[in-house]
Protein backbone atom coordinates (compact mmCIF):
# COMPACT_ATOMS: atom_id res chain seq x y z
CA UNK A 1 0.00 0.00 0.00
CA UNK A 2 2.35 2.84 -1.13
CA UNK A 3 -0.12 5.01 -1.53
CA UNK A 4 -0.83 5.03 2.33
CA UNK A 5 -4.13 4.97 1.67
CA UNK A 6 -4.70 7.80 -0.85
CA UNK A 7 -6.20 5.90 -3.64
CA UNK A 8 -7.90 3.83 -1.37
CA UNK A 9 -9.79 6.81 0.03
CA UNK A 10 -10.29 8.25 -3.86
CA UNK A 11 -11.71 4.70 -4.63
CA UNK A 12 -13.86 4.42 -1.80
CA UNK A 13 -15.72 7.74 -2.41
CA UNK A 14 -15.98 6.91 -6.41
CA UNK A 15 -17.39 3.27 -5.11
CA UNK A 16 -20.04 5.45 -2.66
CA UNK A 17 -20.95 8.04 -5.01
CA UNK A 18 -22.02 5.82 -7.61
CA UNK A 19 -23.55 3.64 -5.10
CA UNK A 20 -25.68 7.09 -3.90
CA UNK A 21 -26.30 7.04 -7.76
CA UNK A 22 -28.05 3.17 -7.83
CA UNK A 23 -30.29 3.97 -4.79
CA UNK A 24 -31.54 7.34 -6.43
CA UNK A 25 -32.15 5.47 -9.87
CA UNK A 26 -34.16 2.56 -7.33
CA UNK A 27 -36.55 5.38 -6.21
CA UNK A 28 -36.77 6.55 -9.20
CA UNK A 29 -38.08 3.28 -10.65
CA UNK A 30 -39.91 2.34 -7.77
CA UNK A 31 -41.98 5.60 -8.27
CA UNK A 32 -42.53 4.21 -12.13
CA UNK A 33 -43.34 0.81 -10.79
CA UNK A 34 -45.70 2.30 -8.04
CA UNK A 35 -48.71 0.77 -10.31
CA UNK A 36 -47.34 -2.38 -10.35
CA UNK A 37 -46.50 -3.41 -6.60
CA UNK A 38 -49.15 -3.68 -3.34
CA UNK A 39 -49.17 -1.30 -1.08
CA UNK A 40 -46.92 -2.50 1.58
CA UNK A 41 -44.48 -4.26 -0.49
CA UNK A 42 -43.85 -0.19 -2.11
CA UNK A 43 -43.72 0.93 1.29
CA UNK A 44 -41.35 -1.20 2.89
CA UNK A 45 -39.06 -0.84 -0.29
CA UNK A 46 -38.83 2.66 -0.17
CA UNK A 47 -38.31 2.78 3.33
CA UNK A 48 -35.29 0.05 3.00
CA UNK A 49 -34.28 2.33 0.04
CA UNK A 50 -34.56 5.86 1.88
CA UNK A 51 -32.28 4.10 4.90
CA UNK A 52 -29.65 3.09 3.00
CA UNK A 53 -29.34 6.14 0.75
CA UNK A 54 -29.32 7.94 4.06
CA UNK A 55 -26.75 5.95 5.47
CA UNK A 56 -24.23 6.35 1.67
CA UNK A 57 -25.36 9.98 1.97
CA UNK A 58 -23.82 10.19 5.55
CA UNK A 59 -20.91 8.15 5.06
CA UNK A 60 -20.16 10.57 1.55
CA UNK A 61 -20.61 13.96 3.24
CA UNK A 62 -18.27 12.08 5.83
CA UNK A 63 -15.55 11.84 3.57
CA UNK A 64 -15.80 14.75 1.62
CA UNK A 65 -15.73 16.89 4.39
CA UNK A 66 -12.44 15.05 5.48
CA UNK A 67 -14.25 13.44 8.71
CA UNK A 68 -13.45 10.02 7.44
CA UNK A 69 -10.58 8.75 5.53
CA UNK A 70 -8.54 5.47 4.82
CA UNK A 71 -5.66 8.22 5.62
CA UNK A 72 -5.43 9.04 9.50
CA UNK A 73 -3.09 9.60 12.44
CA UNK A 74 -2.60 5.82 12.69
CA UNK A 75 -1.05 5.74 9.39
CA UNK A 76 1.20 8.60 10.14
CA UNK A 77 2.21 6.89 13.86
CA UNK A 78 2.68 3.38 11.16
CA UNK A 79 5.06 5.14 8.86
CA UNK A 80 7.57 6.35 11.61
CA UNK A 81 7.35 3.23 13.37
CA UNK A 82 7.85 1.49 10.85
CA UNK A 83 10.81 3.61 10.05
CA UNK A 84 12.33 3.67 13.27
CA UNK A 85 12.31 -0.57 13.18
CA UNK A 86 13.65 -0.84 9.69
CA UNK A 87 16.28 1.53 10.62
CA UNK A 88 16.87 -0.10 14.47
CA UNK A 89 16.55 -3.78 14.05
CA UNK A 90 18.83 -5.74 11.59
CA UNK A 91 18.18 -8.66 12.45
CA UNK A 92 14.69 -10.24 11.25
CA UNK A 93 14.72 -12.92 14.21
CA UNK A 94 15.01 -10.81 16.53
CA UNK A 95 12.30 -8.67 14.73
CA UNK A 96 10.25 -11.83 14.60
CA UNK A 97 10.70 -12.80 18.48
CA UNK A 98 10.03 -8.93 19.03
CA UNK A 99 6.47 -9.25 17.39
CA UNK A 100 5.69 -12.52 18.76
CA UNK A 101 6.40 -11.27 22.34
CA UNK A 102 8.66 -13.89 22.98
CA UNK A 103 11.11 -12.39 25.77
CA UNK A 104 11.85 -16.29 27.48
CA UNK A 105 13.52 -17.02 23.22
CA UNK A 106 15.17 -13.38 23.25
CA UNK A 107 16.93 -14.49 25.95
CA UNK A 108 17.84 -17.34 24.83
CA UNK A 109 19.39 -15.99 21.70
CA UNK A 110 21.19 -13.85 23.55
CA UNK A 111 22.79 -16.22 25.81
CA UNK A 112 23.68 -18.49 22.83
CA UNK A 113 25.33 -15.52 21.07
CA UNK A 114 27.24 -15.02 24.32
CA UNK A 115 28.80 -18.72 23.62
CA UNK A 116 29.79 -17.88 20.13
CA UNK A 117 31.38 -14.98 20.77
CA UNK A 118 33.40 -16.66 23.42
CA UNK A 119 33.78 -19.29 21.25
CA UNK A 120 34.97 -17.21 18.11
CA UNK A 121 31.91 -18.04 15.77
CA UNK A 122 30.38 -14.91 16.12
CA UNK A 123 32.25 -11.08 15.24
CA UNK A 124 32.17 -8.46 17.78
CA UNK A 125 30.69 -5.72 15.71
CA UNK A 126 27.53 -8.10 14.65
CA UNK A 127 27.46 -9.28 18.17
CA UNK A 128 27.34 -5.76 19.72
CA UNK A 129 24.33 -4.81 17.13
CA UNK A 130 22.59 -7.90 17.61
CA UNK A 131 22.83 -7.39 21.33
CA UNK A 132 21.53 -4.02 21.20
CA UNK A 133 18.95 -4.99 19.41
CA UNK A 134 17.75 -8.20 22.06
CA UNK A 135 18.05 -5.82 25.15
CA UNK A 136 15.96 -3.35 23.54
CA UNK A 137 13.30 -5.58 21.86
CA UNK A 138 13.37 -6.79 25.87
CA UNK A 139 13.19 -3.18 27.75
CA UNK A 140 10.43 -2.46 25.23
CA UNK A 141 8.44 -6.27 25.90
CA UNK A 142 8.36 -4.81 29.33
CA UNK A 143 11.38 -7.17 30.70
CA UNK A 144 13.94 -6.39 33.29
CA UNK A 145 17.47 -5.83 32.30
CA UNK A 146 20.80 -5.79 34.33
CA UNK A 147 22.77 -3.04 35.17
CA UNK A 148 25.88 -4.32 32.96
CA UNK A 149 22.74 -5.08 30.26
CA UNK A 150 21.40 -1.62 30.77
CA UNK A 151 25.50 -0.12 31.42
CA UNK A 152 25.80 -2.31 27.53
CA UNK A 153 22.81 -0.97 26.10
CA UNK A 154 23.51 3.27 26.77
CA UNK A 155 27.20 2.41 25.77
CA UNK A 156 26.20 1.04 22.25
CA UNK A 157 22.69 1.67 21.35
CA UNK A 158 22.56 4.03 18.27
CA UNK A 159 20.81 6.97 17.11
CA UNK A 160 18.07 4.39 15.10
CA UNK A 161 17.32 2.60 18.66
CA UNK A 162 17.16 5.76 20.64
CA UNK A 163 14.60 6.86 17.55
CA UNK A 164 12.94 3.64 17.92
CA UNK A 165 13.00 4.23 21.88
CA UNK A 166 11.29 7.56 21.47
CA UNK A 167 8.54 6.80 18.80
CA UNK A 168 7.27 3.89 20.06
CA UNK A 169 7.70 5.34 23.90
CA UNK A 170 5.41 8.36 22.27
CA UNK A 171 2.72 5.79 20.59
CA UNK A 172 1.77 4.64 24.53
CA UNK A 173 0.55 1.22 23.87
CA UNK A 174 2.96 -1.48 23.23
CA UNK A 175 0.11 -3.26 21.19
CA UNK A 176 1.02 -0.73 18.04
CA UNK A 177 4.30 -1.43 17.76
CA UNK A 178 3.79 -5.47 18.19
CA UNK A 179 1.37 -4.63 14.97
CA UNK A 180 4.55 -3.08 13.34
CA UNK A 181 6.80 -5.61 14.33
CA UNK A 182 4.43 -8.55 12.69
CA UNK A 183 4.39 -6.68 9.85
CA UNK A 184 7.67 -5.54 9.26
CA UNK A 185 8.50 -9.87 9.97
CA UNK A 186 5.92 -10.21 7.54
CA UNK A 187 6.94 -8.08 4.81
CA UNK A 188 10.92 -9.51 5.24
CA UNK A 189 9.69 -12.48 4.51
CA UNK A 190 8.33 -11.72 1.17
Amino acid sequence: MASRGTTETSKLKQNLEEQLDRLMQQLQDLEECRDELDADEYEETKKETLEQLSEINDSLKKIMSGDMTLVDELSGMQLAIQAAISQAFKTPEVIRMFAKKQPRQLRTRLAEMDRDLMVGKLARDLYTQQKVEILTALRKLGEKLTPDDEMFLSANAGTALSQFERVSTDLGSGDKVFALASFEVEKAKQ
